[in-house]
Protein backbone atom coordinates (compact mmCIF):
# COMPACT_ATOMS: atom_id res chain seq x y z
CA UNK A 1 0.00 0.00 0.00
CA UNK A 2 1.32 3.37 -0.89
CA UNK A 3 0.19 6.77 -0.60
CA UNK A 4 1.13 9.91 -2.93
CA UNK A 5 0.51 13.59 -2.11
CA UNK A 6 0.62 15.99 -4.84
CA UNK A 7 -0.11 19.25 -2.42
CA UNK A 8 0.82 22.42 -4.68
CA UNK A 9 1.65 20.78 -7.76
CA UNK A 10 0.29 22.24 -11.21
CA UNK A 11 -2.36 20.21 -12.84
CA UNK A 12 0.38 19.35 -15.90
CA UNK A 13 2.83 17.85 -13.30
CA UNK A 14 -0.19 16.21 -11.76
CA UNK A 15 -1.40 14.26 -14.52
CA UNK A 16 1.87 13.65 -15.55
CA UNK A 17 2.70 11.92 -12.34
CA UNK A 18 -0.04 10.09 -12.06
CA UNK A 19 -0.31 8.84 -15.80
CA UNK A 20 3.46 7.14 -14.96
CA UNK A 21 2.56 5.66 -12.29
CA UNK A 22 -1.18 4.97 -11.99
CA UNK A 23 -2.80 1.09 -12.42
CA UNK A 24 -6.16 0.50 -13.79
CA UNK A 25 -6.66 -2.45 -11.57
CA UNK A 26 -4.71 -5.24 -13.70
CA UNK A 27 -2.95 -8.44 -11.68
CA UNK A 28 -0.53 -7.49 -9.31
CA UNK A 29 0.30 -11.40 -8.94
CA UNK A 30 -1.08 -14.24 -10.62
CA UNK A 31 -4.45 -14.86 -8.56
CA UNK A 32 -4.47 -11.49 -7.05
CA UNK A 33 -6.13 -8.48 -7.87
CA UNK A 34 -4.93 -4.82 -7.68
CA UNK A 35 -6.93 -1.54 -7.34
CA UNK A 36 -6.09 1.78 -6.96
CA UNK A 37 -8.04 4.52 -5.71
CA UNK A 38 -8.08 8.14 -5.24
CA UNK A 39 -9.15 10.51 -2.86
CA UNK A 40 -9.21 14.00 -1.51
CA UNK A 41 -8.36 15.68 2.34
CA UNK A 42 -11.63 15.30 3.58
CA UNK A 43 -10.43 15.24 7.07
CA UNK A 44 -8.56 18.61 7.23
CA UNK A 45 -5.62 16.73 9.88
CA UNK A 46 -3.41 15.04 7.23
CA UNK A 47 -2.41 12.55 9.80
CA UNK A 48 -5.89 11.16 11.01
CA UNK A 49 -6.97 11.46 7.29
CA UNK A 50 -4.00 8.95 5.93
CA UNK A 51 -4.36 6.63 9.27
CA UNK A 52 -8.35 6.34 8.69
CA UNK A 53 -7.58 4.99 4.94
CA UNK A 54 -4.44 3.01 5.84
CA UNK A 55 -6.16 1.19 8.51
CA UNK A 56 -9.44 0.75 6.52
CA UNK A 57 -7.82 -1.04 3.77
CA UNK A 58 -5.15 -2.60 5.84
CA UNK A 59 -8.22 -4.38 6.89
CA UNK A 60 -9.98 -4.87 4.03
CA UNK A 61 -7.16 -6.76 2.48
CA UNK A 62 -7.38 -9.27 5.57
CA UNK A 63 -10.50 -10.46 4.93
CA UNK A 64 -9.81 -9.94 1.35
CA UNK A 65 -6.13 -12.05 0.43
CA UNK A 66 -6.81 -12.24 -3.55
CA UNK A 67 -7.15 -8.30 -3.56
CA UNK A 68 -4.65 -5.44 -2.79
CA UNK A 69 -5.35 -1.68 -2.76
CA UNK A 70 -2.82 1.28 -3.48
CA UNK A 71 -4.14 4.55 -2.95
CA UNK A 72 -3.10 8.72 -3.38
CA UNK A 73 -4.64 11.27 -1.90
CA UNK A 74 -4.61 14.62 -4.21
CA UNK A 75 -5.43 18.16 -3.49
CA UNK A 76 -9.01 19.43 -3.99
CA UNK A 77 -7.44 22.06 -6.48
CA UNK A 78 -7.21 21.50 -10.30
CA UNK A 79 -8.82 17.32 -9.21
CA UNK A 80 -10.71 17.73 -12.42
CA UNK A 81 -8.23 18.35 -14.63
CA UNK A 82 -5.72 15.62 -13.38
CA UNK A 83 -8.72 13.15 -13.41
CA UNK A 84 -10.07 13.97 -16.70
CA UNK A 85 -6.27 13.37 -18.64
CA UNK A 86 -5.80 9.98 -16.84
CA UNK A 87 -8.94 8.66 -18.08
CA UNK A 88 -8.97 10.02 -21.73
CA UNK A 89 -5.10 7.86 -21.57
CA UNK A 90 -6.71 4.79 -19.54
CA UNK A 91 -5.29 5.11 -16.69
CA UNK A 92 -7.64 6.00 -14.38
CA UNK A 93 -7.97 4.73 -10.97
CA UNK A 94 -10.18 2.17 -10.50
CA UNK A 95 -12.20 3.79 -7.14
CA UNK A 96 -12.51 7.45 -7.07
CA UNK A 97 -14.31 10.08 -4.88
CA UNK A 98 -16.68 12.50 -6.24
CA UNK A 99 -19.30 14.66 -5.34
CA UNK A 100 -22.80 15.03 -7.25
CA UNK A 101 -22.18 17.72 -9.97
CA UNK A 102 -19.26 15.16 -10.74
CA UNK A 103 -21.39 12.09 -10.87
CA UNK A 104 -22.91 14.18 -14.24
CA UNK A 105 -19.57 14.97 -15.43
CA UNK A 106 -18.34 11.90 -15.51
CA UNK A 107 -21.56 9.27 -16.09
CA UNK A 108 -20.18 7.94 -18.95
CA UNK A 109 -16.93 6.77 -17.64
CA UNK A 110 -18.05 5.35 -14.40
CA UNK A 111 -19.95 1.91 -13.89
CA UNK A 112 -23.50 1.40 -12.65
CA UNK A 113 -23.22 0.02 -8.96
CA UNK A 114 -26.86 -1.42 -9.34
CA UNK A 115 -25.26 -4.80 -9.85
CA UNK A 116 -22.43 -4.50 -8.04
CA UNK A 117 -23.22 -3.59 -4.84
CA UNK A 118 -25.25 -5.39 -2.67
CA UNK A 119 -29.19 -5.20 -2.17
CA UNK A 120 -28.39 -4.55 1.40
CA UNK A 121 -26.29 -1.83 1.13
CA UNK A 122 -28.57 -0.10 -1.57
CA UNK A 123 -31.09 -0.45 0.99
CA UNK A 124 -29.83 1.03 3.82
CA UNK A 125 -28.72 4.40 1.78
CA UNK A 126 -31.22 7.05 2.70
CA UNK A 127 -33.68 7.98 0.19
CA UNK A 128 -33.08 11.41 -0.72
CA UNK A 129 -29.32 9.83 -0.55
CA UNK A 130 -29.60 7.77 -2.82
CA UNK A 131 -31.44 10.22 -5.10
CA UNK A 132 -28.61 12.27 -5.40
CA UNK A 133 -26.18 9.74 -6.57
CA UNK A 134 -28.75 8.03 -9.61
CA UNK A 135 -28.45 9.40 -12.43
CA UNK A 136 -30.84 7.93 -15.53
CA UNK A 137 -31.42 4.82 -12.94
CA UNK A 138 -28.38 3.94 -12.96
CA UNK A 139 -26.48 4.45 -8.91
CA UNK A 140 -23.24 6.11 -9.49
CA UNK A 141 -21.73 6.14 -6.45
CA UNK A 142 -21.98 4.29 -2.85
CA UNK A 143 -21.96 7.08 -0.28
CA UNK A 144 -19.63 7.70 2.01
CA UNK A 145 -20.65 11.14 3.55
CA UNK A 146 -23.28 13.63 3.40
CA UNK A 147 -23.82 17.22 4.92
CA UNK A 148 -27.03 19.32 6.07
CA UNK A 149 -27.65 22.81 5.77
CA UNK A 150 -30.23 24.08 8.25
CA UNK A 151 -31.45 27.48 9.55
CA UNK A 152 -29.29 28.50 12.10
CA UNK A 153 -29.88 31.49 14.51
CA UNK A 154 -28.46 33.31 16.49
CA UNK A 155 -30.32 34.07 19.69
CA UNK A 156 -28.02 36.60 21.28
CA UNK A 157 -28.79 38.67 18.34
CA UNK A 158 -33.04 37.80 18.51
CA UNK A 159 -32.59 38.82 22.35
CA UNK A 160 -30.85 42.52 21.44
CA UNK A 161 -33.88 42.98 18.61
CA UNK A 162 -36.60 41.83 21.04
CA UNK A 163 -37.50 39.06 18.84
CA UNK A 164 -39.04 36.11 21.04
CA UNK A 165 -39.97 33.92 18.18
CA UNK A 166 -37.53 32.20 15.82
CA UNK A 167 -39.08 32.03 12.00
CA UNK A 168 -40.41 29.19 10.28
CA UNK A 169 -41.22 30.36 7.10
CA UNK A 170 -40.23 33.61 4.55
CA UNK A 171 -43.24 35.53 5.83
CA UNK A 172 -41.83 34.86 9.52
CA UNK A 173 -38.27 36.36 8.24
CA UNK A 174 -40.52 39.41 6.94
CA UNK A 175 -42.23 40.48 9.43
CA UNK A 176 -39.03 40.19 11.87
CA UNK A 177 -36.79 41.80 9.88
CA UNK A 178 -37.77 45.46 10.72
CA UNK A 179 -37.07 44.60 14.07
CA UNK A 180 -33.16 43.88 13.44
CA UNK A 181 -32.47 46.43 11.12
CA UNK A 182 -33.30 48.90 13.69
CA UNK A 183 -30.89 47.72 16.12
CA UNK A 184 -28.40 48.01 13.58
CA UNK A 185 -28.64 44.48 12.47
CA UNK A 186 -29.66 42.12 9.63
CA UNK A 187 -32.19 39.10 9.65
CA UNK A 188 -30.14 37.41 7.25
CA UNK A 189 -26.73 36.48 5.86
CA UNK A 190 -26.44 36.49 2.35
CA UNK A 191 -23.02 36.52 0.67
CA UNK A 192 -24.01 37.24 -2.94
CA UNK A 193 -20.43 37.77 -4.70
CA UNK A 194 -19.77 34.92 -7.62
CA UNK A 195 -17.89 33.29 -6.19
CA UNK A 196 -19.90 31.83 -3.25
CA UNK A 197 -21.66 28.48 -4.57
CA UNK A 198 -25.66 29.33 -5.33
CA UNK A 199 -25.94 25.50 -3.76
CA UNK A 200 -25.60 27.37 -0.28
CA UNK A 201 -27.52 30.66 -1.18
CA UNK A 202 -29.82 30.85 -4.06
CA UNK A 203 -30.97 27.75 -4.52
CA UNK A 204 -32.23 26.62 -1.32
CA UNK A 205 -35.01 29.47 -1.90
CA UNK A 206 -35.83 28.19 -5.10
CA UNK A 207 -36.45 25.20 -3.99
CA UNK A 208 -38.24 26.11 -1.05
CA UNK A 209 -40.28 28.18 -3.47
CA UNK A 210 -41.27 24.74 -5.38
CA UNK A 211 -38.98 25.39 -8.25
CA UNK A 212 -36.05 23.52 -9.55
CA UNK A 213 -32.80 24.88 -11.34
CA UNK A 214 -33.61 22.76 -14.74
CA UNK A 215 -37.17 22.24 -16.21
CA UNK A 216 -37.93 18.77 -16.95
CA UNK A 217 -37.38 19.24 -20.39
CA UNK A 218 -33.29 19.97 -20.34
CA UNK A 219 -33.71 23.47 -19.94
CA UNK A 220 -33.30 26.28 -17.08
CA UNK A 221 -36.08 25.95 -14.49
CA UNK A 222 -35.08 28.61 -12.39
CA UNK A 223 -36.60 31.19 -14.64
CA UNK A 224 -40.08 30.64 -13.84
CA UNK A 225 -42.78 32.21 -10.66
CA UNK A 226 -41.06 30.33 -8.12
CA UNK A 227 -37.76 31.51 -9.51
CA UNK A 228 -38.85 35.31 -9.30
CA UNK A 229 -40.51 34.69 -5.56
CA UNK A 230 -37.21 33.29 -4.62
CA UNK A 231 -35.31 36.47 -5.86
CA UNK A 232 -37.94 39.12 -5.10
CA UNK A 233 -37.68 37.78 -1.34
CA UNK A 234 -34.12 39.06 -1.10
CA UNK A 235 -34.21 41.62 -3.37
CA UNK A 236 -37.25 42.87 -0.76
CA UNK A 237 -34.77 42.20 2.11
CA UNK A 238 -31.91 44.02 0.28
CA UNK A 239 -33.47 46.88 -0.19
CA UNK A 240 -35.12 47.51 2.88
CA UNK A 241 -31.57 47.30 5.02
CA UNK A 242 -31.97 43.76 6.18
CA UNK A 243 -29.18 42.15 4.54
CA UNK A 244 -25.61 42.77 4.68
CA UNK A 245 -24.81 45.05 1.67
CA UNK A 246 -20.75 44.63 2.34
CA UNK A 247 -21.48 40.81 1.95
CA UNK A 248 -23.49 41.53 -1.51
CA UNK A 249 -20.50 42.43 -3.54
CA UNK A 250 -17.08 41.18 -1.25
CA UNK A 251 -15.96 38.13 0.29
CA UNK A 252 -14.24 38.65 3.42
CA UNK A 253 -12.86 36.19 5.92
CA UNK A 254 -15.76 35.31 8.54
CA UNK A 255 -14.02 36.90 11.43
CA UNK A 256 -14.93 40.01 9.95
CA UNK A 257 -17.87 39.55 8.65
CA UNK A 258 -21.15 41.15 10.39
CA UNK A 259 -22.18 36.89 11.29
CA UNK A 260 -18.43 37.21 13.68
CA UNK A 261 -19.93 40.45 15.03
CA UNK A 262 -23.15 39.46 16.05
CA UNK A 263 -24.88 41.29 13.79
CA UNK A 264 -26.69 38.43 11.44
CA UNK A 265 -29.99 37.05 13.23
CA UNK A 266 -30.02 33.42 11.02
CA UNK A 267 -27.74 31.99 8.25
CA UNK A 268 -28.54 28.55 6.13
CA UNK A 269 -24.95 29.53 4.23
CA UNK A 270 -22.94 28.60 7.50
CA UNK A 271 -21.83 25.59 9.46
CA UNK A 272 -22.48 25.10 13.16
CA UNK A 273 -18.51 24.85 13.68
CA UNK A 274 -18.37 28.02 11.64
CA UNK A 275 -20.53 30.39 13.71
CA UNK A 276 -20.26 28.69 17.29
CA UNK A 277 -17.50 30.39 17.81
CA UNK A 278 -18.45 33.72 17.11
CA UNK A 279 -21.61 32.93 18.76
CA UNK A 280 -21.07 30.62 21.67
CA UNK A 281 -22.67 27.44 21.82
CA UNK A 282 -25.34 28.29 23.94
CA UNK A 283 -26.59 31.09 21.29
CA UNK A 284 -26.79 28.92 18.22
CA UNK A 285 -30.42 27.78 17.37
CA UNK A 286 -30.28 24.92 14.72
CA UNK A 287 -33.96 24.79 13.25
CA UNK A 288 -35.17 23.59 10.18
CA UNK A 289 -34.64 24.44 6.90
CA UNK A 290 -37.22 27.83 6.32
CA UNK A 291 -40.83 26.96 4.68
CA UNK A 292 -42.40 28.81 1.35
CA UNK A 293 -44.02 25.96 -0.16
CA UNK A 294 -42.17 23.14 1.47
CA UNK A 295 -38.92 22.63 4.01
CA UNK A 296 -35.44 21.58 2.46
CA UNK A 297 -32.31 22.42 2.60
CA UNK A 298 -28.94 21.63 0.59
CA UNK A 299 -26.74 19.34 1.52
CA UNK A 300 -23.52 17.80 -0.27
CA UNK A 301 -23.03 14.03 -0.57
CA UNK A 302 -19.61 12.30 -1.03
CA UNK A 303 -19.14 8.90 -2.84
CA UNK A 304 -16.89 6.46 -4.17
CA UNK A 305 -17.27 5.35 -7.52
CA UNK A 306 -15.99 2.56 -9.88
CA UNK A 307 -14.82 3.68 -13.18
CA UNK A 308 -15.62 1.59 -16.63
CA UNK A 309 -11.94 1.62 -17.25
CA UNK A 310 -10.93 -0.83 -14.20
CA UNK A 311 -9.92 -4.07 -15.38
CA UNK A 312 -11.02 -5.62 -11.43
CA UNK A 313 -14.24 -4.04 -11.05
CA UNK A 314 -15.36 -6.80 -8.59
CA UNK A 315 -12.74 -6.49 -6.52
CA UNK A 316 -13.64 -2.55 -6.96
CA UNK A 317 -17.07 -2.70 -5.87
CA UNK A 318 -15.93 -4.86 -2.87
CA UNK A 319 -13.73 -2.06 -1.72
CA UNK A 320 -16.12 0.30 -2.21
CA UNK A 321 -18.84 -1.42 -0.25
CA UNK A 322 -16.54 -2.25 2.74
CA UNK A 323 -15.02 1.62 2.53
CA UNK A 324 -18.67 3.27 2.59
CA UNK A 325 -20.03 0.41 5.73
CA UNK A 326 -21.52 2.03 8.63
CA UNK A 327 -18.88 0.46 11.08
CA UNK A 328 -16.17 1.15 8.93
CA UNK A 329 -17.01 5.09 8.23
CA UNK A 330 -17.79 5.83 11.79
CA UNK A 331 -14.68 7.67 12.70
CA UNK A 332 -14.38 8.92 9.31
CA UNK A 333 -17.36 11.27 9.74
CA UNK A 334 -16.76 12.40 13.52
CA UNK A 335 -13.07 13.08 12.21
CA UNK A 336 -14.47 15.08 9.00
CA UNK A 337 -17.40 16.45 10.96
CA UNK A 338 -20.41 14.87 8.33
CA UNK A 339 -22.99 12.35 8.71
CA UNK A 340 -23.80 9.19 7.59
CA UNK A 341 -25.82 8.54 4.41
CA UNK A 342 -27.28 5.34 6.09
CA UNK A 343 -30.55 4.48 7.33
CA UNK A 344 -28.72 2.05 9.70
CA UNK A 345 -26.68 3.97 11.27
CA UNK A 346 -27.14 5.45 14.41
CA UNK A 347 -27.04 9.19 15.67
CA UNK A 348 -23.55 9.83 15.39
CA UNK A 349 -23.55 12.79 17.96
CA UNK A 350 -26.03 12.07 20.22
CA UNK A 351 -23.11 13.81 22.60
CA UNK A 352 -22.87 16.70 21.09
CA UNK A 353 -25.41 19.46 20.98
CA UNK A 354 -24.79 21.21 17.96
CA UNK A 355 -23.73 18.83 15.42
CA UNK A 356 -26.40 16.10 16.84
CA UNK A 357 -29.27 18.94 16.35
CA UNK A 358 -27.98 19.38 12.69
CA UNK A 359 -28.06 15.62 12.21
CA UNK A 360 -31.69 15.07 12.26
CA UNK A 361 -31.90 17.60 9.34
CA UNK A 362 -30.10 15.34 7.08
CA UNK A 363 -33.32 13.40 5.29
CA UNK A 364 -34.84 16.98 4.81
CA UNK A 365 -31.54 17.75 2.39
CA UNK A 366 -30.94 17.67 -1.77
CA UNK A 367 -27.92 18.01 -4.24
CA UNK A 368 -30.69 19.27 -6.54
CA UNK A 369 -30.55 18.22 -9.91
CA UNK A 370 -27.10 16.74 -11.82
CA UNK A 371 -26.49 18.27 -14.95
CA UNK A 372 -23.14 18.51 -16.60
CA UNK A 373 -23.75 22.04 -17.16
CA UNK A 374 -24.37 22.42 -12.96
CA UNK A 375 -21.01 24.51 -12.15
CA UNK A 376 -21.25 26.55 -15.78
CA UNK A 377 -24.79 27.68 -14.86
CA UNK A 378 -23.93 28.71 -11.62
CA UNK A 379 -21.19 31.06 -13.15
CA UNK A 380 -24.43 32.77 -15.24
CA UNK A 381 -26.57 32.87 -12.34
CA UNK A 382 -24.59 34.17 -9.54
CA UNK A 383 -24.03 37.57 -11.09
CA UNK A 384 -27.55 38.01 -12.13
CA UNK A 385 -29.02 37.43 -9.27
CA UNK A 386 -25.60 39.73 -7.25
CA UNK A 387 -26.99 42.33 -9.71
CA UNK A 388 -30.85 42.19 -8.83
CA UNK A 389 -29.42 42.70 -5.39
CA UNK A 390 -27.63 45.68 -5.86
CA UNK A 391 -30.58 47.01 -7.46
CA UNK A 392 -28.81 47.11 -11.15
CA UNK A 393 -32.05 44.93 -12.44
CA UNK A 394 -35.33 43.76 -11.63
CA UNK A 395 -35.14 40.02 -10.58
CA UNK A 396 -37.71 38.92 -13.38
CA UNK A 397 -34.94 40.93 -15.75
CA UNK A 398 -31.98 39.16 -14.37
CA UNK A 399 -33.25 35.96 -14.50
CA UNK A 400 -34.13 35.85 -17.67
CA UNK A 401 -30.77 37.98 -18.77
CA UNK A 402 -29.23 34.48 -16.79
CA UNK A 403 -31.50 32.02 -18.79
CA UNK A 404 -30.40 33.88 -21.97
CA UNK A 405 -26.96 33.04 -21.05
CA UNK A 406 -27.19 30.01 -20.10
CA UNK A 407 -28.69 28.52 -22.95
CA UNK A 408 -25.64 27.16 -25.05
CA UNK A 409 -24.20 25.44 -21.78
CA UNK A 410 -27.17 23.17 -21.51
CA UNK A 411 -27.07 19.34 -22.96
CA UNK A 412 -30.80 18.25 -23.56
Amino acid sequence: MRVSKFIGVTAGVAAATLLAGCSAGGDAAEGTKHITVWLYPVIADEAVHKDFWDTTIADFEKKHDDITVDYEIFPWANRDEALQTAIAAGKGPDVVYLIPDQLAAYQKSIAPLNSLLSTERQDEILPNVKESVTIDGDILGAPILTSAQPLLCNAAAFEAAGVTEYPETWDDITEIAPKFTEKGMYVLNYPASAENTLNLTFYPLLWQAGGEVYSTDGGVGFDSKAGEEALTFLTDLAEAGALDPEALTTNVPLEQTAIAQGKVACTWNNAVTEVEPFWGEENVKVLAPLTDEKSVAYGTVGSLSVLKGSKAQDAAAEFVEFATGADVVEPYLKAAGYFSALSTTGPLYADDPLLGEVEKYVPDTTVGELATSSRALMGVLAPEIQAALLGQKSPKDALSAAADAAAPLLNK
